[in-house]
């Protein structure tokens, strides 16, 4: 890791702060003064910034159990990011590996891993994420076997030709289901259910891959990943 970016991620510097101490000579590597921003970092050298000793912190992978009225934005707007709600130095550098709308409540999954954050994104990966859903108007008994197979065989939505993939729905009461999907449309659970004549008035995520939400999270509370929910991606 080059030098300047090692002092940003042990540090609260930016990237030109960093330069500008590398520049004053206030940054040693092993005892001897580097000012050069681009030197590479060993794994076991021991860095020094005006004599004391930072680390860099390593990738970091976060659960969030997302409130209503936030958003999954790297910046405030008419509501605030999620980020906000991390106490942890630079949590707007982390990028928010899938997003869900302002009034979505549930999982959501943050790291400055980017790799990692593709492989839960990315169209050409099979990662199912699981919402459960509060319908206006309750889905008459008669027709579940009808609805499920619906879903399973793909929903054309309003503007598109294409039927979205196949989605597992799962009936708990008339006017609440688990829907899990693998696809991240725009408003697509939304856009699925006005398909069929109905509107959806609540949605919280619970699931995405093998992550679980954490059911001791309340809402607006996180914490990191265990390496088995890292690696399950």
């Amino acid at each position: 890791m080059r030098l300047d970016k090692y002092l940003c991620e042990s540090t609260e510097l930016s990237r030109a702060n960093a330069k500008k101490c590398l520049h004053r000579g206030e940054v040693t590597c092993d005892g001897i003064v580097v000012k050069n921003s681009a030197f590479k970092v060993p794994d076991d050298c021991e860095v020094r910034l005006l004599g004391e000793l930072v680390k860099a912190r390593g990738l970091r992978y976060i659960m969030l159990n997302k409130p209503v009225n936030t958003l999954c934005s790297n910046v405030d707007e008419v509501y605030p990011s999620v980020l906000s709600l991390l106490d942890i130095p630079k949590a707007y550098s982390l990028h928010i590996a899938g997003r869900l709308d302002a009034d979505t409540t549930g999982l959501v999954l943050i790291t400055d891993d980017g790799q990692w954050s593709h492989r839960l994104t990315s169209p050409v990966k099979v990662c199912g994420k699981r919402y459960r859903v509060q319908l206006a108007d309750p889905l008459p008994e008669e027709k579940t076997p009808e609805l499920v197979e619906q879903f399973a065989s793909g929903i054309e939505l309003k503007g598109e030709k294409a039927l979205t993939k196949p989605a597992l729905l799962e009936v708990l009461a008339p006017s609440e289901v688990l829907l899990t999907i693998t696809e991240g449309k725009y408003h697509q659970v939304k856009r699925m259910f006005a398909a069929i004549g109905n509107k959806v008035v609540g949605l919280h995520r619970e699931q995405v891959g093998a992550i679980s939400l954490d059911p001791l999270l309340k809402s607006g509370e996180w914490r990191y990943l265990t390496q088995g929910e890292v690696e399950s991606v």
